[in-house]
């Protein structure tokens, strides 16, 4: 029975994460380079802009602030997902690799099986997801033990060496393409929002309409889950049936995700982490809370980052990883 405060305080931090994410979009559709001044954002929607306030507003601006919240929610869950299967509060698509095998993917596809762009937006996340599976397939196995099952320092080691050899056939298969195919990967690699427009959008949104209510409704299992194997197996919980379920559901997230936004790391670390910390360790309600959390962290980061320096900006994977790598190494420490 969860304590009618607790929901009370989750139901008031979701308001509060909702309302950051909407100042956050609206204070970033008037910065930037190409931006609609503020007493203007209300008319623009409503329909009584000029044209080229319309145009920033509905074809610049807003698509690339609703992919980058998606994404952020994408990464959130699938992390959160990631901590609960494994019992390890390091777990993150990115830190253990599961994004490098998505961009590794992303990466040969782009380069050797060039595809026409109206297709191209709509196979890029199953390319990403069938990259980011065998990855988790080859991560798992090398992680886990006949006589300990599953084991968590071992399965971020494992990431961890596995996401620097991956990052490092991208390179070499770079090596030889021309440069246009080698600014792009390169931006992917560094975390760039590069998805902005709306094919996109309905690219990545099919996914997350599918696996976020999936995740939800498997909280329970995930709480089970965390009382370890023993306790999962009295109750008559399959555990590996659930892991290898649940599992799927967060390659396909990182997968959909990483595919528009290119390697972003730390958003599934964080984000589950500071929901946790604030609503407790329940997942009924700390997985609401890690969405709207991780879509408001990379929104912010990509804010921030796309107006730090004129006219590009720094990529939002840079931006997050200056936050989230000190994070990752206080979580290490405490841990």
């Amino acid at each position: 029975m969860i304590e009618k405060s607790i929901i009370r305080k989750q139901r008031m931090l979701l308001i509060v994460f909702s309302f950051l994410i909407l100042a956050t979009a609206v204070i970033g559709l008037g910065l930037g380079y190409s931006s609609v001044s503020y007493d203007r954002i209300l008319p623009t929607i409503l329909g009584q802009g000029e044209f080229k306030e319309e145009f920033v507003l509905f074809s610049v601006r807003l698509p690339r602030i609703v992919i980058t919240l998606l994404a952020g929610m994408a990464l959130a869950l699938s992390g959160a997902l990631l901590q609960g299967i494994t019992r390890n509060e390091l777990a993150d698509p990115g830190i253990i690799g599961i994004n490098s095998g998505a961009g590794v993917a992303v990466a040969i596809f782009f380069l050797y099986f060039p595809a026409e762009a109206g297709t191209f937006i709509y196979v890029l996340p199953l390319v990403a997801f069938i990259g980011a599976l065998l990855t988790a397939v080859i991560i798992y196995l090398f992680s886990y033990s006949r006589t300990t099952g599953m084991e968590p320092v071992r399965l971020v080691l494992v990431g961890v060496g596995m996401s620097m050899a991956l990052s490092g056939a991208m390179v070499v298969m770079i090596s030889s393409a021309d440069r246009i195919k080698v600014d792009f990967i390169a931006r992917w690699l560094a975390g760039g929002i590069w998805g902005t427009d709306w094919p996109f959008v309905l690219a990545i949104l099919p996914w997350l309409v599918v696996l976020i209510p999936f995740a939800l409704m498997k909280a329970n299992r995930l709480n089970i889950l965390g009382l370890g194997e023993p306790v999962a197996i009295g109750v008559g919980l399959s555990v590996q049936k659930e892991r290898i379920v649940l599992t799927l559901a967060a390659v396909a997230l990182a997968a959909s995700a990483v595919s528009v936004t290119g390697g972003i790391s730390f958003i599934g670390l964080m984000a589950p982490h500071i929901a946790r910390t604030l609503v407790g360790p329940r997942h009924q309600l700390f997985l609401p809370l890690s969405l709207l959390v991780g879509g408001w962290l990379l929104l912010i980061a990509d804010t921030i980052g796309r107006n730090i320096i004129e006219p590009n900006g720094l990529p939002a994977g840079v931006m997050v990883a200056l936050i989230g790598a000190p994070y990752f190494i206080y979580l290490l420490t405490k841990k």
